[in-house]
């Protein structure tokens, strides 16, 4: 089985949380059935869409999530990084947060190693540079007290944010989707 149709099958096995994700499930396969170039082959954008693997490092026992103030995007998001030409979203998973956090990858129980949640989202930035993202939100295992190694190139800031924090911040803030993948988490 190819990459490609490895990738359809974990975007197939996503259960939408909500209208939205339904319909951005059903964009990404339709898509993923009418093209081959998936990964990202030239900063910024070319070409557009294409794909990004998101993963949340999660602490259980608050469900506190760890977020990056992104340089280039200008909001606090989930770490993540876009797909090699021909990887595997759990490879480029495996390979980010050790670039990014400096820490190797750990899968909790549910949802193991399958992405959780599925977005598609116009980018922010200058004209030249926007394009859409295809991402799979993965969950990583952490801990609030973590020795972490954070890409000063990246990233402005790193901090640990609560549920609560999530709900409360100014959505403009953050990744447009963040409230309702916390929503997925909890429920």
């Amino acid at each position: 089985m190819t990459v490609l149709h490895e990738i359809r099958a974990l975007v197939g096995a996503i259960s939408p949380l909500d209208e939205l994700e339904a319909a951005h499930r059903a964009e990404c396969l339709d898509w993923l059935g009418r093209t081959e170039d998936v990964f990202r082959r030239a900063k910024p954008r070319t070409p557009s869409p294409h794909l990004v693997a998101y993963f949340l490092l999660r602490d259980p026992a608050d469900g506190s999530v760890l977020l990056v103030d992104h340089r280039a995007a200008g909001r606090w998001l989930p770490t993540g990084g876009h797909l090699e030409p021909d990887e595997h979203p759990l490879e480029t998973v495996r390979r980010e947060v050790v670039e990014e956090l400096g820490v190797p990858a750990v899968f909790p129980p549910t949802p193991g190693e399958r992405p959780l949640f599925l977005t598609v989202t116009p980018t922010v930035g200058p004209p030249e540079d926007r394009h859409v993202d295809v991402s799979l939100w993965y969950v990583l295992a952490g801990r609030r007290d973590q020795a972490l190694t954070p890409d000063p190139g990246e990233f402005r800031g790193v901090r640990w944010w609560t549920p609560a924090e999530v709900a409360a911040a100014d959505p403009q803030a953050l990744d447009p989707h963040l409230p309702r993948m916390m929503a997925k988490l909890a429920g």
